[in-house]
């Protein structure tokens, strides 16, 4: 199953991390299990959800009556962890 992974679907964790959401794989996956992700509209708390391209995540950041929501359209999966501009070209801002 390991080879089929970064083909055509990437674990969500790996892919937030990838795009710099957090400085750790870890941490990732605890803002997937707290439930601040939506995948395609749809509640996510499992850091192994399948990510595609073209999948809509919306991402709650901070607390409930402070924080930020941002909304992204996935471009691409990742093929590494790479510098803040390249982590940039796998989502798009969703207006």
């Amino acid at each position: 199953m390991a080879e089929t992974e970064d083909r055509d679907w990437q674990r969500l964790d790996k892919w937030l991390w990838c795009a710099r959401v957090a400085k750790t794989r870890a941490e990732c996956s605890r803002f997937v299990e707290r439930g601040s992700i939506r995948l395609n509209r749809q509640p996510v708390d499992k850091p192994h959800a399948k990510l595609r391209p073209g999948d809509i995540l919306t991402l709650a950041f901070g607390r409930a009556e402070t924080g930020v929501v941002r909304v992204w359209r996935v471009v691409a999966l990742a093929e590494r962890r790479g510098p803040a501009p390249e982590a940039r070209t796998l989502y798009e801002e969703v207006s």
